[in-house]
Order: C-alpha cells, then structure tokens, then sequence
C-alpha cells in the first residue's frame, strides 16, 4: 500500500505526496526531516510534515527570490541568505559572477549535511564554490551581531512556527535592515497569501514602517499549495521601479540560464490581485 506524507499546515486544508520511496527520516534537535522520492515531483524534503523544497519545482522559488533582487540592484556584489539550508538559495545567487561574496546562515547543520548527500542536484556545488561562506547559527543572531552590510538580504525561512518564527518579527527586520547596504534589497519568503494572509500583513506593516519602498511580489509554486506565493521586498532605493530594457540588458550581461524567471515576469510579479493588494496595510 501506498504511504502518503499528509502536509497540515493550514487549519482547513490539506495536500498529500505519495512517497514512492523513503530515503532518509530522522529528528535533528530542531525538527523532524524527511526526504522521499514521488512521482510528480522528484525528490521531496519535508521539515515537520510541511514541505520545504522539491527537485522539481524548487526553480521557481530560487529564482524568483534571487534573481528579482540582484538584477533590480544596479551592482549586487555581496549577499546575505539567511536559511537556504538546501543550498538552492546558494546556487542560484552564485550564478552571478558579478556576486563576490555570499554568507549564507543556517541554524540546522543536518539540513545542510543531509541536503548535500540526499538533493545534491539542488545545491549543485553551491557548497564548494569559494566564495559562499557558511555559518551553523540562529539567523536571528547573526543580525543582531552583524557588523557587515550586505547589498542584497534573502530571508530563506520556514514558516513562522517553531525556529522560524523569530525570523517573522518586526525587530529581526529591524536588525536586518541595518546589516544593508545603502540602497540595498531586502527580500522575504512569505508564504501563499489566500491561505496565510496574516502572515503578509505582518510583514508588510514591519517593512513600511522600516522601508521607503514596501511591498512584495508573487509566483506559482506548485508544491506550495493553495495560490501563488508571496515575497516581502523593502528597500530605501528605487530598484524596483528599473524599467524593462535595463533589467534586459542586466539579464543578458549576467549569462544566467532560467526556467522561470524573465525580466518580463520580474516585472509582472509585482502586479499584485486586489485580494493580495488588500493585505498590504
């Protein structure tokens, strides 16, 4: 008989993955992770029953969490990823040879040694590239002591349960916000809207008290059910108003090979339905 990986994340909804084959299943002193293999989606990483990152889909949240930022800023040369523990983050940032530096902060080791040895196509040598610098610590730390500044800063996170909840606060915005370099992006995961809207609301009240420019943009990531997924973007610059030939000439220049991302679709993601529209206070 078919085992099924029931996700519960939301309170009246759920989704099910049939796990063809179980490859690794163990609790971490932060959370229980599991990989298995399905049919539709590949290999799947599931952190307490709610899925975190498919071989399949993973593209389009990488690219779009990446690429959107660093092309809309005119010079991004040094990235901050907080979580990413999968490295897709990583790899995706790294195909930037305009990209000097990367730290990426991960508060679970496991994630990262399992991701390496069960999803390597995800990272895909990400982890080895010498200019990712790793760091085993609480994201949240890391911005409170963080005396560097950072062009672009990516919030990787879970959902706001558990270790990742510290990560949806107004005052690790704050922090983070201060760890940015003038006129630098900072971008968050922020789950799907129709199904979380509190959680974007949240976030969007922190980020326009704390940016000139607040809002955030969306794309459909099948795995993630339940609507198109929401990404916090705050900045004090005017990176998103960077037309569309320029974010072209960007693209063209950087010689990154994309399955999702466009300059078009950069630009269209952040034409928010009214229903997302009216979360945003």
């Amino acid at each position: 008989m078919t085992e099924w990986e029931t996700e519960r994340l939301h309170a009246h909804y759920r989704q099910a993955l049939s796990v063809d084959r179980l490859l690794y299943d163990s609790e971490t002193a932060h959370q229980r992770i599991r990989v298995f293999e399905n049919g539709t989606f590949g290999r799947v990483m599931t952190l307490d029953g709610v899925v975190q990152v498919t071989e399949a889909d993973n593209f389009i949240y990488h690219e779009m969490l990446t690429h959107v930022p660093i092309l809309a800023h005119r010079a991004a040369r040094r990235v901050l990823i907080i979580g990413g523990g999968d490295g897709g983050m990583a790899r995706e940032a790294l195909r930037h040879a305009a990209v000097e530096h990367v730290t990426m902060v991960e508060i679970d080791a496991g994630v990262v040694e399992f991701c390496r040895e069960y999803l390597p196509g995800i990272s895909a040598g990400a982890f080895d590239d010498p200019r990712l610098r790793l760091v085993i610590a609480d994201g949240a730390d890391f911005v409170r002591d963080c005396a560097e500044f950072f062009d672009v800063i990516i919030v990787d996170s879970t959902d706001p349960v558990g270790p990742g909840e510290v990560l949806f606060t107004e005052t690790f915005y704050g922090r983070a916000k201060r760890c940015l370099a003038p006129a630098g992006i900072l971008v968050t995961q922020n789950g799907v809207p129709f199904m979380q809207g509190d959680e974007l609301t949240n976030t969007m009240r922190a980020f326009r008290a704390l940016f000139a420019d607040a809002t955030c943009y969306l794309a459909s990531v099948p795995s993630y059910a339940g609507g198109p997924m929401a990404f916090g973007w705050g900045t004090d610059g005017d990176a998103r108003a960077t037309p569309l030939d320029v974010l072209e000439g960007r693209f063209a220049g950087a010689g990154v090979a994309t399955r999702y991302y466009t300059p078009a679709v950069h630009l269209g993601a952040f034409a928010l339905p009214p229903y997302v529209a009216r979360l945003i206070p």
